[in-house]
């Protein structure tokens, strides 16, 4: 059965409302996958590493933060992406919430709450300084933006949205970009009408098996 690995926003969980209409959405024709990502990023990218290892999903989708590891994930592990509404440049956005804060949706382990500080924004700097790089480094989530990937990392941008604003970046690394109606984290019923169409297409343009 075709997979499909969801990759969810920062102050998100798997249980958002793009998770569950992406679920809703390929119900009996996929399956698909939503983990709660962990806090720190190296410890995310290690998880969503493993459970491609694991499950060899067809491709990833992600939102914000999501398509931030998506956009380093796809080329080692062979997998196109969708990267909805992008933001590569985390360590800012962390920077202006340090403090204490709620997930917006449940997460498995039933522990909501969780802290913003200056190691954490240190964490995601160390990785946007590697995540476009093209060359040999010792490290292959350093060497992220793989030339042969490059049609194969598509970019889906809300016309709506006031967090993120990194199209005209994504387009200096990648060609296919489009548009949606919406704000930075689409609703159901945007997911399924945008986002849904292009993983179909996504997946038949660049099958992995």
């Amino acid at each position: 059965m075709t997979k499909i690995l969801f990759l969810h926003g920062f102050f998100a969980s798997g249980q958002c409302v793009p998770a569950v209409a992406l679920r809703e959405a390929f119900d009996g024709r996929a399956k698909v996958l939503t983990p709660d990502l962990p806090l720190h990023p190296a410890d995310a990218i290690s998880m969503i590493r493993d459970i491609c290892d694991r499950e060899k999903p067809d491709v990833i989708v992600g939102n914000s933060c999501g398509s931030f590891y998506a956009q380093m994930i796809a080329p080692i592990v062979g997998v196109p992406a969708l990267l909805g509404n992008p933001h590569f440049k985390m360590s800012d956005f962390l920077r202006e919430r340090i403090g204490n804060h709620q997930y917006k949706s449940p997460r498995a382990n039933g522990i909501q709450d969780f802290t913003i500080d200056e190691q954490l924004v240190r964490e995601f700097e160390e990785l946007e300084a590697h995540q476009f790089l093209d060359e040999p480094s010792g490290k292959a989530e350093r060497n992220c933006c793989n030339t042969y990937y490059k049609d194969k990392v598509w970019g889906l941008f809300g016309e709506a949205d006031t967090l993120a604003h990194f199209e005209p970046l994504f387009l200096e690394h990648y060609p296919n970009s489009y548009h949606f109606p919406g704000a930075h984290t689409p609703t159901a019923e945007q997911f399924k009408t945008w986002y849904v169409p292009l993983i179909e297409k996504l997946m038949m343009e660049h099958p992995v098996h």
